[in-house]
């Protein structure tokens, strides 16, 4: 499935025309894209001596210093549990999930490297949510959400992940609602407790993954 366009709003939570929309969208991903292409030769060809901090290092090209990604459609690592790390890394390694930056570079990484990595990231401080005033109405919209689908049943009720469950508190917002919506399409398979994710947001509407995503991305 593609990935869902950037739709910045101003001010006043109005919608932008939809040239200023393509604008934005644009200036966020070129950067991003002169990134990849920069550092995805080094991520791939990367060698594999040295500590998971060192290895880790050349991961902030996109999934931001500290593990905390500052790009929109790219997810924080900090914070997340480790079997959900090293999880993932698995499904990336073994073309259960694909994406033409992580397939390659999981391909190169040991059972000892995803073991290495997902330790790392899950000692690092989580991230921060967004900055700026809540909607309200999302807030009870996503809690709504949170409750009809017993989201903390897995995830815990701060929504900091355990075991093979991810860390859903502060993640991007716009990460969240791909990867539900992925979940929902089944263009995204998981693995472990997070097999169960097709199930739950295959009956979720459009509105409840964004309110979800939302209440998510903001909560501490």
């Amino acid at each position: 499935m593609a990935t869902r366009p950037i739709r910045p709003r101003r001010t006043d939570g109005a919608k932008l025309p939809r040239r200023a929309r393509l604008k934005a969208t644009w200036l966020l991903f070129i950067p991003l894209a002169a990134t990849i292409a920069v550092f995805a030769p080094a991520l791939a060809a990367a060698p594999l001596a040295g500590g998971a901090a060192a290895k880790a290092a050349v991961c902030a090209a996109c999934h931001g210093a500290g593990g905390v990604s500052q790009t929109p459609s790219v997810p924080s690592l900090a914070a997340e549990p480790d079997q959900y790390l090293e999880w993932q890394m698995v499904l990336f390694r073994s073309g259960a999930r694909e994406n033409p930056l992580m397939s390659p570079i999981a391909q190169q990484l040991s059972d000892d490297d995803v073991q290495a990595f997902g330790k790392y990231f899950a000692t690092l401080k989580p991230p921060k949510p967004p900055p700026g005033k809540l909607d309200p109405s999302q807030m009870a919209a996503g809690v709504q959400v949170m409750q009809k689908y017993r989201c903390a049943s897995c995830h815990g009720d701060d929504f900091a992940g355990e075991g093979e469950a991810a860390r859903l508190a502060s993640q991007q917002e716009n990460y969240l609602v791909k990867a539900l919506q992925d979940f929902k399409s089944g263009a995204r398979r998981g693995a472990g407790a997070a097999g169960a994710m097709s199930s739950v947001a295959f009956g979720m509407t459009k509105s409840e993954i964004e309110a979800a995503a939302y209440y998510l991305s903001h909560h501490p």
